[in-house]
């Protein structure tokens, strides 16, 4: 049960039954506290199973679209791919919102409406503003999604499509925050940007409730993760401790690696440098709209998550996202997202720096669908045309081309 809320920084104790954004003493984010005593999952396959280690008191403002209860799944020949013998994929892109951001919108929305909260707003790269749209019609509360003017087409279309209102903003994500937060003081809303309300994550640390749960309480050796505002390895590495207090699992932890594009990447250059906090990255440069995120509230938590658990920042060359992309479906690991694209550079770097060995327990997170990105930009083969009166000109095409079971070959590397 929620006990309290706590400064993640400054350790002060607040009431957790307040509609309240980040710590007033130092605007950092606050992380909620339970009672842990009795908890214990329940059954069915949403993360509201773990309901008695989630912040809805009220089960009546549940809002629920079926998020959580994600496979992980056995993936050999992308592990052949990336060098990794024991890979498994964490396949958030089946969350009903196509990503991981489903869980932490479904939390976050059901508490602030539970705390009276009407309008709700958030800053968004894509998938998060999404989820809020989603969330906020199922709750039947009004939604305001404020997205760079670049951000993917289909990421605005799903906002606007579910009745959100839509801001679009010449600038990055962090622009569009300090826009938001304008907006959620001006005009009676509730801001749900990463980390700056203590219930998103929340959601997302039911992520590892079931990684644990799925690997029979024994951790992975190694989690690669994608990471923008950082709020999913924190939710990890808040559940993990969770569990162990609870007896659930022991003390050894997976080590953890944030991945990031070389064209943004503030935590890799915190993490190197032995920095405690992450300088803004000026001029943010990624066609991975997710991890386009120059700074976050958060970041001492990531870091000291990444340096806990003896892993690791990571920075990928941005050119090879997008054939990533296209190499992971073709080794059968579906359309993944370009966030999950760099998850699994950063996987095969980390095994090629010896940072992890080839046979290890490796959990890369899908966190997100291919199909809502823009159209790839590497080159594809030319579709084969045909009807009724092309048959045999296609059949003689397609017997020209022979092609593997991995299709037609993508440029080399």
């Amino acid at each position: 049960m929620l006990s309290h809320l706590e400064g993640s920084l400054s350790g002060l104790r607040y009431d957790a039954d307040q509609l309240i954004g980040l710590d007033p003493s130092d605007g950092r984010p606050l992380l909620a506290r339970y009672d842990l005593k009795g908890s214990r999952p329940r059954r069915g396959d949403s993360l509201w199973r773990w309901k008695d280690l989630l912040p809805v008191r009220d089960g009546r403002f549940i809002t629920s679209l079926g998020e959580g209860g994600t496979p992980l799944l056995d993936a050999p020949r992308a592990g052949r791919l990336l060098g990794l013998a024991h890979l498994r994929i964490k396949a958030e892109s089946l969350n009903p919102t196509g990503s991981f951001k489903a869980r932490g919108m479904a939390v976050a929305v059901s508490r602030a409406v539970e705390l009276g909260a009407a309008h709700l707003v958030a800053p968004s790269a894509g998938n998060a503003g999404g989820a809020l749209a989603a969330y906020a019609a199922a709750a039947g509360v009004q939604a305001t999604v404020v997205m760079p003017a670049d951000a993917p087409r289909p990421n605005q279309e799903e906002v606007l499509v579910a009745g959100a209102r839509l801001v679009l903003m010449n600038g990055l994500i962090s622009d569009c925050g300090r826009f938001a937060g304008r907006l959620a003081a001006e005009c009676e809303a509730f801001d749900l940007s990463t980390l700056k309300e203590p219930y998103r994550v929340e959601g997302k640390k039911t992520m590892g409730f079931e990684l644990a749960e799925q690997c029979g309480w024994e951790l992975p050796d190694a989690v690669v993760y994608p990471a923008g505002g950082g709020t999913g390895l924190i939710g990890l590495w808040k559940a993990f401790a969770e569990l162990e207090s609870l007896g659930r699992i022991g003390p050894r932890r997976p080590r953890m690696f944030a991945v990031q594009s070389d064209g943004c990447a503030p935590y890799v250059r915190a993490f190197e440098s032995g920095a405690r906090f992450a300088e803004p990255w000026l001029d943010a440069r990624t066609a991975a709209a997710g991890i386009r995120v120059p700074g976050s509230v958060g970041d001492f938590l990531v870091l000291d998550c990444l340096r806990e658990s003896e892993g690791a920042g990571l920075a990928v060359p941005e050119p090879e996202i997008r054939e990533m992309q296209a190499r992971l479906a073709r080794a059968g690991a579906g359309y993944v997202s370009l966030e999950t694209a760099a998850a699994a550079l950063g996987a095969a770097a980390a095994r090629e720096c010896g940072l992890v060995d080839a046979g290890e327990r490796v959990v890369l997170f899908d966190t997100g669908a291919g199909f809502k990105s823009e159209a790839p930009a590497v080159e594809l083969p030319a579709p084969i045309s045909a009807d009724e009166n092309t048959w045999e000109a296609a059949l003689a095409g397609l017997q020209q081309t022979p092609t593997g079971p991995e299709g037609p070959a993508l440029p080399a590397r």
